[in-house]
């Protein structure tokens, strides 16, 4: 179906483009700092399942109208932005309530982490889902790499998308985790930790207004 050196080709290309940080590997390690190590690893799985979202709908055709609609594309954009500043807001509000003891510690009740999680993976994917550099990799390079002589082109896309996916998803976890492991560090006191939670917090407002105010190009 797909052949090997296209395979290869894309694979190499999809490495340049997600070893360079954006919006979503930020988004992680805001979210890292300003909640910790479960947190991380949950909107990183939610992340790359927003970005495959974006695969899907370049698939079926959606993902190159909205590339090439400015209005679609803005809407989009500012949506993501806006949520990304939402959740700073709520992470710099919160910060005071972030406890040495609470690191480490599970929620109490398996039915309130489970919620806590799903709200956690919600959020990547909603990030992931608005991110201009996905939006734009996906809805432009992915195309090129399609063999057309081989037909079945939606699946053709669907299989090749799951390679940046595949290196995000690693990517995404370890810089999660190493920014957990900083927080953890420096949580020596219950107010370095309110500062490390605000940091987050700023990392994300910051992140959100960089967002809507980059071009098309980003």
């Amino acid at each position: 179906m797909v052949s090997m050196d296209r395979f290869l080709a894309f694979a190499a290309m999809s490495l340049l483009v997600i070893v360079i940080p954006g919006p979503s590997v930020l988004f992680v390690i805001g979210r890292a700092l300003a909640h910790g190590r479960r947190t991380a690893v949950a909107t990183a799985f939610g992340n790359v399942f927003g970005s495959y979202l974006l695969v899907v709908a370049v698939a079926i055709g959606v993902g190159s109208l909205v590339e090439r609609s400015v209005v679609a594309f803005m809407a989009l954009k500012l949506a993501g932005a806006a949520y990304l500043v939402f959740l700073g807001v709520q992470a710099f509000r919160h910060r005071k309530d972030l406890k040495v003891s609470a690191i480490g510690a599970e929620p109490s009740g398996a039915v309130v982490a489970a919620r806590g999680d799903l709200r956690t993976v919600l959020d990547g994917v909603l990030v992931g889902v608005t991110n201009p550099k996905g939006i734009v990799f996906f809805a432009a390079v992915l195309p090129q790499f399609v063999d057309h002589s081989a037909g079945q082109l939606s699946l053709q896309m669907l299989l090749l998308g799951l390679v940046p996916i595949s290196i995000g998803l690693i990517t995404d976890t370890l810089w999660g985790l190493t920014a957990a492991a900083a927080r953890t560090w420096f949580a020596r006191s219950d107010r370095r930790l309110s500062v490390i939670g605000g940091a987050g917090g700023f990392a994300m407002i910051g992140l959100g207004v960089t967002v809507a105010a980059t071009g098309r190009a980003d």
